[in-house]
């Protein structure tokens, strides 16, 4: 017999409760799904009969024969009842008493039913003892139900998302990044986007992804549309990708078929690193064949700072929380000219991402901030519709910059 879940074995316990409150051979919990019955945790001295993961036919059951009322929850002896009989389950495994009561999730769905029964007749079962029955089905419908919405939301997710990786996965779109100084363009950002009707932002469908085990695939696919940018755009491309799928095979493959010169990883702070010994073995190739390592989202929390430390990125990218609105804001420079410093002394680039406005582009420059992204320039587009070159704000003279990113 499998493993059973922790909710598993709860039930079990509530199930024995029942056996041998009522003296009866065995008990169930079912799962009723239109068409099967599921015995899903059975107990019962007799596992070769009755045991855990048993299917049965849902319309030949004594549960659907109960429910539909043509026989009645309590039998004390099934023989008194010509339509139980006809009922495979009265030939094998031979049952001769048996009780049932629905169990009711919160919303008033019909889950299934939490059963009791008997290899021999037993005149004692009555009325009395349903009571008993329907409390135990109530509290196994409080232990089952968040497994039951956890199935039911992976389903769902599996109906929305196979298509959707059927078809090789989001779509991807590009978004400059443009040397705050000359409004040039050296790069672009690829960014995964999903159908609108879905109504969430990338971030959310990848961790959706992520519960019914496709977040790895899903991302693996985003970073070969980006690639195949390549071939159509000048200048480099930063492609994001998270800790966990960096680290598999497929993804590492994937990396290594690229002209890695032309390639910044973002690794983005919201997402912890559980090995960063790991993480070094899987960089430290691709990085040696001239791709650039990126600490996404620096600002947005603290990890991001153990992320620079612990990987000497070749490029920091400031978050949106802290650039937004800094053209107008006494705190926000300061809080980018010291990570603008910060970056200077570990020789990484900075790359200012939630460029709006020209007033915040103009503070950014002056604070000696390379590189910036944002609707300022241009959302997210089609390779095609990228410019060479943007208008900046202003003339801004230029004091210690680090280093620029530019193609290879």
């Amino acid at each position: 017999m499998a493993r059973r879940s922790p909710a598993g074995e709860q039930v079990a316990e509530l199930l024995r409760t029942a056996r041998r409150s009522l003296g009866l051979s065995f008990a169930f919990l079912s799962r009723m799904d239109g068409t099967t019955q599921h015995l899903e945790v059975v107990e019962s001295p007799l596992p070769w009969a009755l045991g855990d993961g048993i299917k049965r036919a849902q319309e030949t059951s004594f549960c659907q024969a109960i429910m539909d009322g043509r026989l009645p929850s309590i039998m004390p002896d099934v023989k008194d009842f010509p339509e139980a009989m006809k009922l495979p389950a009265a030939r094998m495994p031979r049952i001769r008493s048996f009780v049932s009561v629905p169990v009711v999730l919160s919303d008033g769905t019909v889950y299934g039913t939490f059963c009791a029964g008997g290899f021999t007749a037993d005149k004692r079962l009555g009325e009395r003892d349903k009571p008993l029955l329907e409390v135990l089905a109530q509290a196994a419908a409080v232990i089952i139900e968040p497994d039951v919405h956890r199935r039911r939301r992976n389903a769902e997710l599996e109906e929305r998302y196979r298509p959707l990786i059927d078809a090789g996965g989001p779509a991807v779109l590009l978004q400059p990044i443009v040397d705050l100084a000359t409004g040039a363009r050296v790069g672009a950002e690829a960014l995964s986007r999903f159908p609108a009707a879905w109504n969430q932002p990338p971030d959310a469908c990848f961790a959706d992804a992520g519960l019914i085990g496709e977040r790895d695939r899903l991302e693996i696919l985003a970073l070969r549309s980006a690639a195949a940018h390549l071939e159509r755009v000048p200048g480099y491309i930063a492609m994001n990708v998270s800790p966990a799928t960096l680290l598999t095979r497929d993804c590492q493959d994937v990396l290594a078929s690229m002209p890695l010169g032309r390639v910044v990883l973002e690794l983005s702070e919201h997402d912890p690193v559980e090995d960063y010994d790991a993480l070094h073995a899987v960089l430290r190739p691709l990085r040696e064949r001239g791709m650039r390592f990126a600490v996404d989202d620096v600002g947005a929390g603290f990890s991001s700072l153990r992320h620079i430390v612990a990987t000497s990125p070749d490029v920091i990218k400031l978050d949106r929380s802290i650039v937004t609105g800094m053209g107008g804001d006494p705190v926000l420079p300061v809080v980018a000219r010291s990570l603008a410093d910060l970056a200077k002394a570990v020789g990484a680039v900075v790359v200012a991402e939630g460029v709006e406005s020209a007033a915040d582009a103009a503070t950014l420059a002056g604070l000696g901030i390379d590189l910036g992204q944002g609707w300022l320039f241009d959302r997210a587009t089609a390779p095609e519709e990228l410019r060479d070159a943007y208008p900046v704000a202003e003339e801004v003279p230029r004091e210690s910059y680090p280093r620029l990113i530019t193609s290879r």
